[in-house]
């Protein structure tokens, strides 16, 4: 079972030392795809690139992760986005953007039959930063498609992600997220963006919100504090087994969902999807980056 993944991967630059950065890919949905398949699912990633030389080399790299490309559009003459990240003493990071004029922003204006093509998955995966790409029109466009897609057996899974900075204000977000609320089975929330969009200081009022939508199957990734579930209008917590100091919490919550949807496609129990999340983002924010090195086991990091 192969999952459609929607959304934007940049060119990375991420802090090794005080004036040294190592050049490489990233973006949340990406991120997810990569490590969906590293846990021994199959993803098929949908965005726009440029015919440049990096968009070639990320079109490379997602190909070597097993992330099959076939529905990847080349826009010609135009580049794909860029990011820095930067870390304090905690591992906590920050980040600046050059993504304003990404060719994934008008993806559905100008390749429409995307719509059409991910109607042919099982799962469809996107996030809130997948939201914040598009124009109003092309919103309404995706979530019509996301209904009929629904009512012909198909789940979609969202995860939050949201970002302040890519909204033109808070209540243009909300209102797109309650929309987007009306058409997912499966969400995979970080408590922290939850907090920054709603203001809630609740994980309850957080789960509340989704539940009282529709969505059947709610998970709270609340970073070292653990997870919460919501499934079959019941609620369950998993601790984690130990904490760890990170080094980079850049793609603690991609690592999870990847790791989850993959223990998910493959029949396990909630509880072991869970499991599996913890263990993948537990070993990916003790490296540099949001891609850690391939041969770095994911079954490490303590948990």
């Amino acid at each position: 079972m192969k999952v459609a993944v929607l959304g934007e991967c940049m060119v990375e630059l991420s802090q090794q030392a005080e004036e040294q950065f190592k050049l490489g890919f990233g973006g949340d949905t990406l991120n997810t795809a990569v490590y969906l398949c590293r846990c021994g699912g199959a993803a098929d990633y949908f965005t726009v690139l440029g015919d440049d030389l990096y968009s070639e080399s990320m079109l490379e790299a997602w190909q070597n992760e097993g992330v099959n490309v076939e529905h990847v559009k080349i826009k010609k003459g135009q580049l794909p986005g860029l990011y820095i990240i930067n870390n304090d003493d905690t591992g906590e990071r920050y980040f600046n953007y050059w993504r304003q004029n990404s060719p994934v922003r008008s993806m559905l204006t100008d390749f429409p039959e995307v719509l059409d093509e991910i109607l042919e998955y099982e799962v469809i995966f996107l996030s809130g930063i997948t939201l914040s790409l598009f124009p109003h029109d092309d919103l309404i466009a995706l979530f019509d498609c996301l209904k009929t897609y629904r009512k012909n057996g198909g789940q979609v899974v969202f995860d939050n992600n949201y970002r302040a900075r890519n909204w033109m204000d808070v209540s243009s977000a909300i209102d797109v997220f309650t929309k987007m609320m009306t058409v997912t089975d499966i969400a995979l929330i970080s408590f922290d963006d939850e907090k920054s969009l709603y203001g809630q200081h609740s994980v309850d009022e957080c789960i509340d919100r989704w539940a009282d939508a529709g969505v059947k199957e709610v998970v709270v990734k609340n970073g070292h504090h653990g997870c919460h579930l919501y499934k079959d209008k019941q609620r369950f917590f998993y601790p984690l087994k130990s904490i760890l100091t990170p080094v980079d919490t850049t793609a603690a919550g991609d690592s999870f969902n990847g790791a989850y949807l993959a223990a998910k496609l493959q029949g396990k129990s909630v509880g072991d999807c869970i499991s599996a999340g913890q263990q993948c983002a537990s070993t990916v924010i003790m490296h540099k980056g949001a891609i850690i090195d391939k041969e770095i086991a994911l079954t490490s990091g303590g948990l």
